[in-house]
């Protein structure tokens, strides 16, 4: 690649993506989708969030407190958009809200299966996110400086996220 400045002709190496580090791995325990039904954009699905537990780095570990929800839109094509909030507790007491935003689809049947509560091979789905992180501890603040980046693996009972930093 060859970079033009007003000065000066240079040749520069391709620009090489961003590293991503493991921040946090959450196991999310859920409940059974309530079934708003179909409105404008699709059938609107709220999945509670029961509970679960997460580790992460630095020694990061905890639980997810029950409260939270993915509030879903299921397109008719089985493409999921995703909004899904709530909350951690490490165990030091401190809290972190999680709000993530992401999408989930795959071959029809597949989706067709999944969205039915069967178990399917996680491979199969493409199920990625972005999110952002809320917290008052300060020596958590690094999860509040970053892009992160998911991604998830959906089964009938609970759904393992993968949270990445970008270097």
């Amino acid at each position: 690649m060859t970079v033009t400045s007003a000065n000066q002709t240079t040749t520069a190496a391709a620009p090489k993506p961003p590293a991503l580090s493991l921040a946090i791995e959450a196991h999310v325990q859920v409940g059974t989708p309530l079934d708003v039904g179909t409105v404008p954009r699709g059938r609107r699905r709220i999945v509670s969030i029961n509970g679960g537990t997460f580790t992460g780095a630095n020694g990061l570990k905890g639980r997810v407190l029950p409260g939270g929800a993915d509030w879903q839109i299921i397109r008719p094509d089985g493409f999921a958009e995703l909004d899904t909030r709530y909350t951690l507790e490490t165990d030091a007491g401190q809290i972190i809200y999680v709000q993530n935003a992401g999408m989930r689809h795959a071959a029809p049947d597949v989706m067709a299966r999944l969205n039915t509560g069967q178990t399917v091979d996680p491979s199969l789905v493409y199920f990625r996110t972005v999110a952002t992180f809320e917290t008052a501890a300060p020596e958590l603040q690094w999860l509040t400086r970053a892009i992160i980046v998911g991604t998830g693996e959906r089964y009938p009972n609970d759904v393992v996220v993968r949270f990445w930093r970008v270097e």
